[in-house]
């Protein structure tokens, strides 16, 4: 059986490998949005190709907490960074599968479809603001800096902004069917970056977690935005 420093050590190890893998969602996300900016087929391919690599250190760091969890029990502390860890590592993986779907948007866009400026805009600005998240993210936890994870907020709004400005310049498409369909077809990419966004808010969430014992969400993300009147029931 280890001995607790022999523990802590192993641990801090894992996390270490676990807050690496946002590193490579952050270079994962660069190369998807490069892909979409340029319409890549190829380069579209090979992220989806490397998503094995994301997949790999999630199953690594898994199962390396599996095997620490049954030589040693941890004590309170150790226990909360362990459960952060699964925590992260499965953002890390789950933002790799965003990063999948969208390149997987790019045979049925077509190898040159036609192109909305405004939303392809919006969708590379979406992406430059969501690997900034990742690796705030990552530092803020590697930090134990909970102001920082909590700033994870104001950029996930600006995100959420973007998604929203997407919406609404493809609905804004009326004669071109060929570009309605393109349209649709970067909704589905833009909600991806979104998705990304909120799992680096999650991250931020659990560094929280990890510096004062308590878990709580960071509602001020989903309510600073005055709430739509409620539908009618009839």
């Amino acid at each position: 059986m280890p001995t607790r420093v022999q523990f802590q050590e192993e641990l801090a190890r894992l996390e270490e490998r676990a807050l690496g893998g946002l590193d490579l969602v952050a270079t994962t996300l660069d190369r998807t949005l490069e892909a979409l900016q340029h319409q890549d087929i190829e380069l579209a391919t090979l992220v989806i190709a490397d998503d094995d690599i994301i997949d790999g250190r999630y199953l690594e760091v898994h199962q390396g907490v599996l095997s620490l969890l049954a030589l040693q029990a941890p004590v309170a502390t150790d226990l909360r960074l362990v459960a952060a860890v699964l925590d992260v590592i499965k953002h890390v993986e789950r933002m790799g599968d965003q990063c999948v779907n969208m390149a997987k948007l790019m045979p049925l866009a077509g190898h040159e479809p036609p192109t909305h400026e405004a939303i392809a805009a919006c969708i590379q600005q979406m992406g430059r603001q969501a690997s900034s998240q990742v690796m705030q993210a990552k530092q803020a936890f590697a930090r134990r800096d909970v102001g920082l994870a909590e700033d994870l907020v104001r950029q996930d709004e600006e995100i959420n902004r973007l998604n929203r400005d997407v919406f609404r310049l493809a609905l804004e498409i009326e004669d071109d069917a060929d570009l309605r369909e393109w349209a649709m077809t970067m909704l589905l990419a833009a909600r991806a970056v979104e998705r990304i966004g909120d799992n680096a808010v999650d991250i931020g969430e659990q560094t929280a977690f990890v510096v004062t014992g308590l878990f709580r969400e960071f509602t001020d993300a989903s309510h600073r935005e005055p709430a739509a009147p409620p539908a009618s029931r009839g």
